[in-house]
């Protein structure tokens, strides 16, 4: 992790930054070579300039002037080249690099717990997966690569600088510790700077992205004004934080404009009056002089400017390795591969709880034999979710034990145990991508055909060949093309085709008009059939046909039986339950 705020470079994130370029490392050598290269024809064309000078415009030699020039051409040609080579080579390495973090962030993205998304803002973890590794290009693009190549243009300049003249060289060198202060002190402010320039970007990208996902809520409830307010605060801060590096910016670079000047005028001076007065210096080596003085400053400028470029990366990186550092994944210790199961379930004393010491559940226990249906029953709140993410592992327990066919669900393979249980939740989630995609979630291993003979086993091919472009219609983002009884029936295609032994339903029906219910209930009834399904139910059809109904109450389990058995119960929970809310739904 990166050191403190305000410390100007950690070596140690860089060097764990730098092992990215290990499988480049030909590359990484290559420019490191091109940069040496340009180093050294940074001295080649002052040097020719002050030959041409004294050896040809002087003497007035028109034959060695041609000659000098056509050596200038060749140089700089050669210059060209090898910037061009520098330049390319430095920024597909850059490339290279983010392409393969980007790649390794991902990844472990997708193995964090459910409770890890749960506490973290999407807008934040979209800036680190996209615009903050962007910026870590730039490190190598322009910023690590261009400060070695500077660096190393100063030390050839001023090492040539005390072979020409050391008299002149010391007149140079008399205002430079000047210029590195400043530069110190400029690259400390600019590192906090650029700290708070990120946090307001990414404050930025989460309170935008969640209000155009939220536009609905907003516009209902008629809070336009006041989002508005709000986002100008958080914009402002955003402007805020970019002035204050501007303003950095605005007080070092005249600073080392008028040190570089002041320094020509220095070299002018007195090599004027040395040429004046003797011979020990000659016009061109002042010439010389004044174009070299011009290559040591302007890197110097040109480094505090490729810092900033680095600060930034350096900061986006350290916040990128802060979410490779975060361990947050289930653990995949099992190595049992879940395959084919029976579908028989126990719970055992299961205790959970998502904020220590507040138990969601209370040490549950309960059994679903093979090719059983439960409906789950209870208040908002109760835990009847929780049982769906804990049987997923999407969390895990505090304490007892959950098994599938007599084996601890830890015991088995963490991907086998999710690909046997297929889960439809109230919330259905769609990408923005065709039906097709979305059924099948790009597997390869579930055809075309497949998916038509199973939406024409629940009832549903006819609902999607209505549809432009029937399976190949695009449902755009988070399927909002499609009702919520639409999304909700593409949601049990899409668990119906994987053809799992356990099935976990979590049904919603609100809102959902009485033809898309009926395709649900028929969609319902087909696919529970002959497999082990778990069902939070919200329909008394439902709870009726379940073999087991279990009422859950803060966390406990408070009744267990079928639906005649628990109405006979006088003055239970299930039956109080059935009285206030399904029998209206009865009724009606």
């Amino acid at each position: 992790m990166a050191g403190k705020s305000g410390n100007a470079f950690d070596f140690n994130l860089f060097k764990r930054l730098l092992r990215y370029t290990r499988p480049y490392r030909l590359t990484f050598y290559f420019v490191g070579f091109a940069a040496i290269v340009l180093s050294f024809f940074s001295v080649v064309r002052p040097y020719l300039t002050r030959l041409t000078i004294d050896n040809s415009i002087v003497p007035k030699d028109g034959d060695n002037l041609i000659y000098y020039i056509s050596l200038m051409i060749g140089a700089l040609v050669l210059e060209v080249v090898s910037q061009f080579s520098f330049i390319f080579f430095a920024n597909w390495l850059g490339q290279q690099v983010i392409r393969d973090i980007r790649v390794n962030l991902f990844e472990h993205m997708l193995n964090f717990k459910k409770q890890y998304y749960d506490k973290s803002a999407v807008g934040r973890l979209v800036t680190r997966a996209v615009s903050d590794i962007e910026t870590i290009a730039s490190i190598f693009s322009q910023g690590l690569f261009m400060i070695i190549s500077d660096l190393l243009k100063m030390l050839v300049v001023l090492g040539f600088m005390f072979f020409q003249s050391w008299r002149l060289t010391l007149l140079v060198l008399a205002v430079l510790p000047f210029i590195l202060y400043a530069t110190r002190v400029f690259q400390k402010k600019m590192k906090v700077a650029f700290e708070e320039v990120r946090t307001q970007v990414s404050n930025l990208n989460s309170y935008v992205q969640e209000r155009i996902t939220g536009m609905k809520i907003v516009q209902i409830f008629g809070r336009e004004q006041i989002e508005y307010e709000r986002f100008k605060d958080i914009n402002d801060k955003h402007r805020k934080a970019w002035v204050r590096t501007v303003w950095y910016n605005s007080i070092f670079f005249p600073i080392a404009e008028i040190a570089s000047s002041i320094t020509i005028g220095l070299v002018v001076w007195f090599g004027g009056l040395r040429v004046v007065e003797s011979d020990t210096l000659s016009l061109g080596i002042i010439v010389m002089f004044i174009e070299l003085a011009q290559m040591l400053f302007r890197p110097l400028r040109q480094i505090a400017d490729k810092f900033n470029t680095l600060q930034m990366g350096m900061v986006a990186a350290n916040r990128v390795f802060g979410i490779l550092d975060t361990e947050s994944t289930i653990q995949d210790e099992g190595e049992i591969e879940a395959k084919n199961l029976v579908g028989e379930i126990q719970f055992k004393d299961v205790r959970f709880s998502y904020i220590e010491e507040e138990e969601v559940l209370k040490g549950i226990s309960f059994e679903v034999k093979a090719g059983e249906t439960i409906a789950i029953v209870g208040a908002t709140g109760a835990g009847k979710s929780t049982i769906i993410n804990l049987l997923s592992r999407f969390y895990e327990i505090d304490s007892g034990s959950i098994s599938i066919d007599n084996t601890n669900i830890k015991d088995f393979t963490l991907k086998s145990l999710r690909n046997e249980i297929a889960v439809v939740l109230q919330d259905v989630f769609l990408f923005a991508d065709t039906i097709m995609s979305n059924i099948t979630l790009n597997h390869e291993d579930i055809s075309e055909e497949e998916v038509i003979e199973a939406a024409k086993q629940i009832g549903v091919h006819k609902f999607i060949e209505t549809l432009p472009n029937g399976y190949y219609y695009n449902v755009k983002e988070r399927g909002v093309m499609l009702s919520s009884g639409q999304r909700q029936l593409i949601a049990f295609l899409r668990a119906y085709v994987s053809n799992p032994s356990i099935l976990v339903l979590d049904e919603a029906t609100s809102s959902v008009d009485s033809y898309s219910e009926q395709l649900i209930q028929e969609a319902t009834d087909k696919i529970t059939q002959g497999r082990t399904s778990i069902v939070i139910a919200h329909r008394l059809a439902t709870v009726k046909k379940a073999d087991k109904i279990i009422v859950m109450d803060s966390g406990e389990i408070v009744e267990i039986g079928n639906h005649q058995q628990l109405l006979q119960q006088e003055n239970g929970y299930y039956r109080n339950l059935y009285e206030v809310q399904f029998m209206e739904e009865e009724q009606v």
